[in-house]
């Protein structure tokens, strides 16, 4: 028969380890968030700095209070920046925690504060303000980034490199059109930022729980003053609404894409077999075991990250995607993705405009593939419909002849004889080895957005009049 602390120690058992004192402690430990959303402090502050000067505007709490609350708030502001403000997970999130120093330090007046709010408004607040500041940041660096790229696209905008298609030698194209490839990319993320800004510039403090409040607040006030072009206007919304966190982590994902694209390319241009660029020093290791190598593990790093954020994407649109309305505490589960996947990219874009500022070119080894893999037959095709006015499929056809014949030869385009092209068409003169050249190739691509030099140099011109 079984003593009588059977049942008290099996029941200690289940818990297990740090769980040990029972399901208390199990339900501090997945009901706190402060160990994470501390980062909110400024915002959370700031918050309620605006709230409390708006309550007392608006004779909702006295002029005195209003000035012993701001007066408490900055000083915690100093305590956690200087870090001697104690957090404690007992008091569940940032906004207890200054609650309760607030108290503290100034007493009754402090619970004044959260007249007319409630934590579902304001954690909203808090994160709209924070995720407004990250999105500000990210076009910083964005900006940043294509800048480094329009310097290295009008460096080389004579320098002639393959294009490729399938990863397979395509046409020639210069290494400043392919430079400006990624400025559009990277352009159209920060226009993402900026209509995503534009989307969340909205102020949802006064929706308190869900219905808004009964007391004479003014939200216009509290909006303006935390810098959003107005407040919410449905308060239900207000307190449901992630949009904006979805929309951070699905622009995070689509650059943290393009960058990975660009880590790639990186990648395999440092290659001996490629050999396109050398990479700096500073964005490379050594092995351990093998002392020639020179591995590009910034790149490297820069092409996982893009996993690790799109993984903050997904998680966040699995938990929003079966929610009631308005606020549920599944939505405490918001913050760790946002604030993971903005300090990747963050890291991500610094690496990659550093990259492209310092790796160095290797010119003569992109011209020397440039006319690799019988790169010109385009332009032999196209010369055969615009001089020999053949329709392109039959100018396809002979093109194809011509290849198959410089392969026989084992040679390129450009040093097939006059002869054996006439062998294959008669109306071939000797003008056709003018754009069998990869310089006379990437030159001849005149039409708006093509590769010929003075066309990369415009594109440039439009970019670095609006970055």
């Amino acid at each position: 028969m079984a003593d009588g602390n059977s049942e008290t120690k099996s029941s200690n058992q289940m818990w297990g380890g740090r769980f040990a004192s029972g399901p208390d402690a199990i339900m501090e430990e997945i009901n706190a968030s402060i160990g994470f959303d501390k980062k909110l402090y400024a915002q959370d502050i700031r918050g309620s700095i605006a709230h409390a000067t708006m309550l007392a505007h608006q004779g909702i709490i006295s002029t005195e209070d209003k000035d012993k609350i701001v007066h408490g708030l900055n000083t915690i502001l100093s305590e956690i920046e200087s870090g001697a403000f104690e957090f404690s997970r007992r008091l569940e999130d940032i906004h207890m925690n200054i609650e309760a120093r607030l108290a503290t330090l100034i007493g009754p007046a402090a619970g004044r504060l959260h007249t007319a709010r409630s934590r579902n408004d304001q954690v909203a607040l808090d994160f709209r303000l924070w995720v407004k500041e990250e999105l500000q940041r990210t076009e910083k660096a964005l900006t940043a980034l294509i800048a480094a790229f329009l310097d290295r696209a009008e460096e080389h905008a004579d320098t002639v490199m393959p294009g490729f298609t399938h990863l397979q030698t395509a046409q020639p194209v210069t290494f400043g059109h392919h430079c400006m490839a990624y400025v559009e990319m990277f352009g159209r993320d920060r226009s993402r930022v900026r209509h995503a800004i534009e989307h969340m510039d909205e102020s949802p403090i006064g929706a308190a729980a869900l219905a808004g409040t009964g007391f004479p607040i003014d939200r216009h006030m509290t909006a303006k003053a935390l810098g959003f072009a107005g407040p919410t206007r449905n308060s239900i919304d207000t307190v449901s609404d992630r949009d904006f966190a979805l929309e951070f982590l699905s622009m995070a994902s689509i650059t943290a894409t393009h960058l990975s694209r660009l880590a790639e390319e990186i990648v395999i241009w440092s290659t001996p077999q490629f050999g396109f660029i050398r990479l700096s020093d500073a964005f490379s290791t050594g092995s351990s075991i093998m002392p020639q190598k020179k591995n590009p593990d910034a790149a490297e790093l820069v092409r996982a990250k893009t996993g690790r954020i799109n993984g903050s994407l997904v998680a966040l649109l699995t938990v929003m995607k079966g929610l009631p309305l308005a606020y549920s505490k599944d939505m405490q589960e918001d913050k760790e993705q946002v604030f993971d996947a903005a300090e990747s990219l963050e890291l991500a874009i610094a690496a990659m405009t550093g990259m492209v500022r310092d790796v160095t070119i290797r010119t003569d080894r992109m011209k020397a593939a440039a006319g690799s893999g019988y790169s010109t037959a385009t332009d032999l095709a196209d010369w055969l419909v615009r001089e020999a006015g053949l329709p392109f499929r039959d100018a396809h056809h002979v093109t194809g002849r011509a290849v198959a014949l410089a392969e026989q030869k084992s040679c390129d385009l450009a040093d097939l004889s006059l002869a054996d092209l006439q062998s294959i068409h008669a109306d071939i003169t000797d003008k056709v080895f003018d754009v069998l050249t990869v310089e006379a190739s990437v030159a001849s691509r005149t039409s708006f957005g093509g590769t010929a030099p003075n066309e990369v140099r415009k594109q440039i011109a439009w970019w670095r009049a609006r970055n």
